[in-house]
């Protein structure tokens, strides 16, 4: 009775060792969230940006065709820039994904990575969306002007890409580096008496708990 007291109240070593790998299990999820947010973020910004770029070329090839003119290929260059996010915020996560490899490190780190895959999937999901805006305007430009002003709607583009790649660059100069992370956490873990193995609560002797 007091076993099955302890394993779902706290109440005794059994307990205790229960609320242990319950904690590390939550914190070590609460990481892994921002590396799945940091890319779902990313491709619904390139989802929307594309679409809204997608929709004003629809509009010019319908204006072009209407006039007997050739529909121009330029609009998919400008409708396909804002599927660039996904692949950096997919480079950042494969990044984390090392440090997830070693669930110590995963759950020191959780609030770091969970805030590193929150900034860049927010990030590159408004670097895309407002991209594709500015895809769009470049599009109908383009299409009122008869082609003219192209270098400028790719450099305006351009720039908000940018800011992209700046949440790329920063974030995976934020993610631990494996192994001073790994010799820091060894050196806590020893200054406090903590156990470095992750699964120390697996190892725990059940022999010694109080009956």
């Amino acid at each position: 009775m007091m076993l099955v007291e302890g394993a779902l109240f706290g109440t005794g070593a059994l307990g205790g060792v229960t609320l242990l790998a319950a904690a590390d299990n939550f914190w070590q999820y609460l990481g892994q969230m921002g590396d799945v947010l940091a890319l779902g973020l990313a491709a619904l910004g390139s989802a929307i940006g594309i679409g809204m770029a997608g929709q004003a070329a629809a509009g010019a090839w319908a204006r072009e065709s209407r006039a007997g003119k050739t529909l121009s290929f330029t609009y998919i260059i400008l409708l396909g820039m804002p599927i660039s996010q996904t692949l950096y915020a997919m480079i950042v996560m494969n990044r984390m994904h090392s440090v997830f490899e070693h669930p110590e490190l995963a759950v020191t780190n959780a609030g770091l990575m969970l805030g590193i895959g929150l900034a860049t999937g927010l990030g590159e999901m408004f670097s895309a969306w407002m991209q594709g805006l500015v895809g769009a305007a470049g599009i109908r430009a383009l299409s009122e002007g008869e082609g003219k002003g192209f270098a400028f709607v790719i450099i305006a583009m351009g720039v908000v890409e940018t800011v992209g790649i700046f949440a790329m660059v920063f974030m995976l100069g934020m993610i631990p580096a494996l192994p001073e992370a790994a010799a820091a956490h060894a050196t806590k873990a020893e200054h406090h008496g903590w156990p470095t193995e992750p699964d120390h609560v697996l190892n725990f002797d059940l022999r010694r708990v109080e009956r």
